[in-house]
This record gives C-alpha cells, sequence and structure tokens, in this order.
C-alpha cells in the first residue's frame, strides 16, 4: 500500500458500502456498534490506529477480550461474523492483503433445538380472541398470520395497508429488504375481514401515527417487544 488508511475512516467508508448495499437500519446500527468496540479496544488496548498495522495477534487479543466478559458463543459468533465481514470488504478493496480473522478461532455454538407449538396449541391460541374489541380482534390476527404465513417478527410488524392485497396475496419486506409473495388461506382471510373492520371503527375518530397493518391501541406500530408480550400472553391464557 502507497499509504496509511486511518482504522477510523476505512469503518466510516464501510458503513457506506453498507447502506449502499441497503441493509436495514437495525442491520448497520449492529455493524456500527460491533466496529465501534473493535475500533476502540484497537486504539485504546493496542494502540493502533492505521488498518495495516493490524496483525492476528492483534485480532486474538480482541475476541479474547470480549469473551473475558462474560458474552456467550452466540454473541461472540455474532461480532466475529461482522468483524469478518469488515475485513473481507478491507481485502476486496485492496485495503488489507489478507483478513486476520482467519487465524481467530471463536468457540462453538452449543446447538440447541428449539420447541414450538403444535398445531393443537396454535388452534387454541387463535380461539382465545373473540372480536369484542379492536385489541381482541388484532391479537386474533397476528397469532393467525403468522401460524398461517411463517412469517418472522420484523415482518409481521412491517406490513403496510397497501401490501394485503384483494386477491388474498401478502407483498413481505423481509430479511435484506428482499420480497416475497405469501398466500393467505381463506380462514385467515376470514379473520381478516373483521379486524379491518374493527380496526376502521377502533381509528375512525383517532389520530393513526403509522401505515403498518397492525397498530398499538394508541395508533402506532407494534414494537417487537409488544409482539412478543401478544405471543407470549396468549399462549399463557390458552
Amino acid at each position: 500500500m502507497a499509504f496509511l488508511l486511518y482504522l477510523k475512516d476505512s469503518i466510516e467508508e464501510y458503513m457506506v458500502h453498507c447502506k449502499a448495499e441497503g441493509l436495514t437500519s437495525r442491520t448497520l446500527h449492529n455493524k456500527r456498534h460491533e466496529l465501534g468496540h473493535f475500533q476502540r479496544f484497537l486504539i485504546g488496548k493496542r494502540a493502533i490506529t492505521e488498518l495495516e498495522l493490524i496483525t492476528e495477534h492483534d485480532m486474538k487479543a480482541y475476541f479474547r477480550f470480549r469473551q473475558s466478559t462474560g458474552l456467550q458463543p452466540t454473541s461472540l459468533d455474532t461480532i466475529a461474523k461482522v468483524v469478518a465481514a469488515y475485513m473481507n470488504w478491507c481485502v476486496r478493496e485492496d485495503y488489507l492483503k489478507k483478513n486476520q480473522m482467519r487465524t481467530v478461532e471463536i468457540p462453538k455454538i452449543p446447538q440447541k433445538v428449539t420447541v414450538g407449538f403444535t398445531e393443537k396449541e396454535v388452534i387454541k391460541m387463535i380461539g382465545v380472541y373473540g372480536y369484542k374489541t379492536y385489541l381482541e380482534a388484532r391479537n386474533k390476527a397476528v397469532i393467525a398470520m403468522l401460524a398461517d404465513c411463517g412469517l418472522r417478527a420484523m415482518e409481521i410488524r412491517g406490513i403496510e395497508n397497501d401490501d394485503v392485497k384483494e386477491n388474498s396475496i401478502l407483498i413481505i419486506n423481509g430479511k435484506g429488504n428482499k420480497q416475497r409473495v405469501v398466500f393467505i388461506s381463506p380462514t385467515v382471510q376470514k379473520i381478516l375481514i373483521k379486524y379491518e373492520r374493527l380496526k376502521q371503527q377502533f381509528f375512525s375518530d383517532k389520530i393513526v401515527a403509522s401505515d403498518t397493518y397492525f397498530l398499538t391501541y394508541q395508533g402506532n406500530k407494534l414494537t417487537h417487544m409488544s409482539l412478543h408480550n401478544i405471543v407470549k400472553d396468549t399462549a399463557k391464557k390458552a
């Protein structure tokens, strides 16, 4: 290399690259957060400010340091992927000759089998709610759509009113801002028709702050925690 590239400058350029690639705001935030830790360690603990001065010993020291703070293998694996992606980009841009992450060993993640709800349990959860109130209808529709369409949490929270089509096709803005078509069964479509009717009545004289399909009592977009609580509370009631 004919010049020394500051670590800070390379991270800022990489973040611009990631934004141009269309990564979600949450992914961008997580990348910036983790690379901020990485930068502070190299500058504060290893006195390294230039990118090309990073050695495999520095990389190993960084992950020993992160591990010493009590992070679990899952978190260390996530951090390793963020740093490795950044350094791979540096190699592609000819800012580094090689990715020093290749020599770093990360503790393996224990394989855990996630136990989900059975079909009978899901049916029972959907039956917990009726159509007496907007929130009842919303929760019923949320549980039914999660089960019927196999949506991720971020997907169902991000559904907008225009995404739900008359022919029962749902356009999902999923992971990596990719779209796919999901078919809604007639059973769930019946639930959604009643939900939409109650939703329209409930918010007819209220200010709605979001265009998302599922709203909070105040007319805002559902948060990740509020969706988590809907599923958790419904399971308890069932």
